[in-house]
């Protein structure tokens, strides 16, 4: 009998823009353009975008409160499993949409971090996104954890002890601190290999491109090197 996995389904998603005071619609639809290829690069079938014209975000749902209402019907109807949004979220933003829509919400900064997340290969490159999607989620913990009535006081400790939040934020932070150590450890070696490459006159080159451009593929051609291309 030949056992197979279960194929991972892809995320159906809907693009969000708000065409806000000062920025033309053209300046938009180029942002959603490049918002769909960061989707689509980090897996995703975008299933539609949709844009309000406002004069500023709302501080509740960053678009206006009929439109998220609007928008959550229609995840309803296409079977729309995330909401990307081409803006960065407050956490109060954000914790009220995923609440809206019952459906995980993203901002532009946050799917970037995952496509990061995705093709990090060195070591140094690992640490850089642990540590900045760490400080991203700080302080957005609130909206993460659903445990925040919980106690954990133990023996020795005074008053209730901390609540659940407070530990994971103490957690969060700690792990934050380690990872500045970490990659401040990182950065001294490679600036003794820098030096190193300086004293040898090596020549040193770069290739810069964005996401999906070609980058891989190209160095294979030049260098005979097995990347992998995605």
């Amino acid at each position: 009998m030949i056992e197979t996995r279960p194929q991972k389904t892809q995320e159906r998603a809907f693009l969000i823009g708000l065409e806000k005071q000062g920025v033309s619609k053209w300046d938009l639809q180029d942002s959603l353009d490049e918002l769909r290829e960061l989707a689509s690069s980090a897996g995703a079938k975008v299933v539609d975008t949709i844009t309000q014209k406002l004069s500023k975000p709302t501080a509740p749902y960053y678009i206006g409160r009929g439109k998220a209402e609007s928008i959550k019907d229609s995840c309803q109807d296409q079977q729309v499993t995330s909401v990307i949004f081409n803006d960065e979220l407050s956490p109060a933003q954000g914790r009220n949409l995923e609440n809206l829509f019952a459906r995980k919400v993203l901002d532009r900064t946050q799917l970037i971090l995952d496509i990061f997340a995705q093709r990090a290969r060195s070591r140094e490159g690992r640490l850089q996104i642990e540590l900045a999607q760490l400080q991203y989620l700080l302080p957005r913990l609130t909206r993460m954890w659903h445990h925040l009535s919980r106690q954990t006081g133990g023996i020795g400790t005074r008053g209730p002890g901390e609540t659940q939040l407070e530990v994971d934020r103490r957690r969060v932070q700690e792990r934050i601190a380690r990872l500045e150590r970490e990659l401040e450890a990182v950065r001294k070696t490679r600036a003794i290999q820098r030096e190193g490459r300086k004293r040898h006159q090596w020549p040193v080159a770069a290739v810069v491109g964005y996401t999906n451009a070609g980058k891989s593929t190209l160095l294979n051609l030049l260098t005979g090197a097995d990347l992998v291309a995605e």
